[in-house]
């Protein structure tokens, strides 16, 4: 795999810029959606399980956004100190641009994420 160039990691480090803005954003507007049902609130039981239902699943997008902004001010920060952006925290492998530019977040090569997801 090829190392990137400095064209490419500009190009990333874009992207990534971008990438937590746009997590901000959802994490403030989702603060809402993610808090405790009351339950002493007047609505039916259904809708009471739905809201429920619906908090959960606020809760577990935003855990997720939270992890994703976690990767992506680590992967910001790599790149505006000048250190090892683009190299697998495992193998420490360049990981290739292709899979940069869908997730420039990430820390791993997708060999060892997918040896990841294996186990």
């Amino acid at each position: 795999m090829d190392e990137l160039t400095d064209e490419q990691i500009e190009e990333l480090h874009s992207l990534l810029l971008e990438q937590l803005s746009e997590l901000e954003k959802s994490l403030t507007a989702t603060t809402e959606g993610a808090k405790a049902v009351d339950l002493d609130e007047p609505i039916g039981r259904l809708s009471r399980m739905e809201a429920m239902q619906q908090q959960q699943m606020a809760k577990a997008n935003r855990d997720r956004a939270r992890s994703q902004l976690q990767l992506t001010r680590a992967a910001i920060q790599a790149i505006e100190n000048d250190e090892d952006y683009g190299y697998c925290r495992q193998c420490e492998e360049p990981i290739g641009y292709r899979r940069l530019k869908a997730r420039p977040e990430s820390p791993v090569c997708l060999g060892c994420q997918s040896a990841r997801e294996r186990r």
